[in-house]
């Protein structure tokens, strides 16, 4: 019998494949053959050979699947494939999501629905996590794996004479080290990025200057924003209104140091990595040889906060006892409160923990490191800026990210921390990037009125829409922006009035803390209810928001289907599928982030 597990994952930010990789380890233990991949570096044809699977995916944007899965998801729903021709297959789908977002877990829901079209067997209902869950995510897979262990064994069973392997016992790590004696240092990343010719992607990116970094809140103001421009003259670098940019950040000097002494690590010795299995790939990422300091600065992400994986491996090396007992606890389905109270609440990170326990990290090997931290996860950003504007450049809006919790230290957001620290006045500094198509289009029609509701950050994308469209000469343009205060944080105040002045642009702001009551977007789109019904039902005007998606996208909602009461005198559920019937014809469009 064929007992060998095959768990195949689709994931945007690091946490579908944590999860694909933890269900890797408790296939080993149950002393299963395992090969853990990426749905698209999975060669999807052999899927009709297999014996059972496991799906983990995450759900991105609106409803979409993550960009490591897009070519399986295309060749899974071709309409040539025959109905039974996954027969022979067991498996299972396990989805992460979100329920704050409108398409939860919509794509396990539509795989697992396909997959028992081609024929497959699934071995249980298809498992809907969810990240607003108290117990976040692991409310779900906990419960759900319990289950399929349950299936997969009376199915697949230990062979004669094996016993499942405890959690206490060590498996064998994905690599090792093998340190190199008096090599110069290869691995710059310039020479790594920009080896590949066509255009820049995750695994080629461009090394794109700095050209200036400069903050656009006042001093004053407790948020520090910064408006980044970067030079991509000879990067093959297209892009258009909507797009977004990627890039991957890099860990702050100090918490590099700071790692390497406490593993006892020379940050310029260099390594060569090889696989202690045939069938996992060597980091795609990693230059051979490789520096520590390399490895540690660009890839490992030790300033995350960590995920119960991360305390279930830590507590294999334990062995002071204490150490051990609190590891073993916050590894327990039990002790998730515990852990959560530990660790997400106050936001520590893992190199913190790490020095929270000195007896375990002093035992830890290097071997281990790829097992122990994951790969830094690049950032997205709205692009800001048009070519047709701006030939050669691509310019970003970012909030740095900084927050008190209840630790000493103050927390950052890795990524805005270390672009705020990109300071061009001090020599070339290079950022590796590339670029990927954006969820919202915007009308071909150069007639079409486009309204844009952009508070904060959430300006950014529109920002590039009206510049690409003043330059093709389409005037047709609204914006509503939001923010605190008119002289802190109203950001490109000074091209938004040369736009409107112009007439080329009409502006209404709202900001919400100039004076005593609070005003929002949403109340400057109630009180324009007559100006957006003609823009909308006379001129067939396209609607879109962008920000952040804690109330605002559901006020504006609201705000514009009580505008079709008023103006147009329709009822409250004729204004919901007004809202509906625009959103399936693209005319309604949004883009928020949590």
């Amino acid at each position: 019998m064929d007992r060998t597990l095959v768990v195949l994952y689709g994931s945007q930010t690091g946490t579908a494949q944590d999860t694909a990789e933890r269900i890797g380890r408790q296939a080993l233990r149950r002393r299963m053959k395992v090969r853990v991949e990426a749905l698209d570096s999975y060669n999807v044809a052999g899927l009709i050979s297999e014996s059972l699977v496991i799906f983990v995916c995450a759900t991105t944007g609106q409803g979409d699947p993550p960009d490591n899965m897009r070519n399986f998801w295309r060749f899974l729903f071709r309409k040539s494939l025959p109905a039974g021709s996954l027969c022979r297959l067991d498996c299972a789908v396990l989805g992460l999501g979100d329920s704050s977002y409108p398409k939860f877990n919509f794509v396990a829901k539509k795989l697992s629905k396909r997959l028992l079209q081609l024929g497959a067997n699934a071995l249980l209902p298809v498992g809907l996590a969810d990240d607003q869950h108290d117990l976040g995510s692991d409310a779900v897979i906990d419960p759900w794996l319990k289950a399929f262990w349950e299936k997969a064994l009376a199915l697949y069973p230990l062979l004669p004479g094996q016993s499942l392997m405890t959690d206490e016992e060590p498996l064998p790590p994905r690599y090792t080290f093998q340190f190199l004696d008096n090599i110069l240092e290869q691995s710059g990343s310039r020479v790594l990025a920009q080896e590949a010719s066509g255009p820049p992607s995750s695994a080629h990116p461009f090394l794109a200057r700095v050209v200036s970094n400069r903050r656009v809140t006042s001093l004053t103001h407790f948020q520090d924003v910064r408006h980044i421009e970067f030079d991509i003259s000879g990067s093959n670098i297209e892009f258009t209104a909507g797009d977004v940019v990627m890039m991957r950040p890099s860990n702050a000097p100090e918490d590099v140091e700071q790692f390497c002494q406490m593993l006892r690590l020379d940050p310029e010795s260099q390594f060569t990595l090889q696989s202690t299995d045939s069938s996992t790939a060597l980091p795609s990422r990693l230059p051979q040889p490789c520096s520590v300091r390399y490895l540690v600065e660009r890839f490992l992400d030790i300033a995350a906060v960590p995920r119960r994986s991360f305390f279930e491996l830590l507590a294999t090396f334990a062995t002071n006892e204490l150490e051990r007992e609190k590891l073993a606890e916050f590894s327990s389905a039990q002790g998730q409160d515990e852990l959560y109270t530990y660790c997400n609440r106050p936001r520590r990170t893992a190199l913190e923990v790490l020095m929270d326990f000195p007896h375990t990290t002093a035992e830890l090997k290097v071997d281990y490191l790829l097992d122990l931290f994951p790969e830094i996860q690049p950032r997205s950003f709205s692009i800001a800026s048009s070519l047709l504007a701006h030939p050669n450049r691509l310019q970003i809006l970012v909030a740095v990210v900084r927050y008190k919790t209840r630790l000493h230290k103050p927390r950052r957001g890795l990524c805005s921390s270390w672009l705020a620290s990109l300071d061009p006045s001090l020599g070339d500094m290079y950022v590796p990037l590339w670029v990927k198509k954006g969820s919202m289009k915007f009308p071909r029609d150069p007639d079409s009125p486009v309204i844009m509701v952009g508070p904060g950050t959430g300006v950014a994308p529109f920002r590039s829409v009206l510049q690409e469209r003043i330059s093709q000469g389409r005037t047709a343009n609204v914006l509503f922006f939001g923010c605190r205060s008119e002289t802190k944080d109203f950001y490109c105040r000074s091209e938004w009035e040369e736009m409107v002045k112009a007439e080329q642009l009409i502006l209404f702001t709202a900001f919400s803390r100039d004076q005593e009551d609070k005003i929002y977007v949403q109340h400057r789109v109630k009180e324009q209810a007559k100006v957006l019904w003609d823009l909308i039902a006379n001129k067939k005007a396209f609607f879109y928001i962008a920000g952040n998606a804690k109330q605002m996208p559901t006020a504006v909602c609201d705000a514009l289907k009580e505008a079709f009461q008023t103006e147009g005198g329709v009822s409250a559920s004729e204004a919901g599928e007004m809202l509906d019937a625009m959103e399936r014809s693209g005319r309604f469009q949004s883009e928020t982030w949590s």
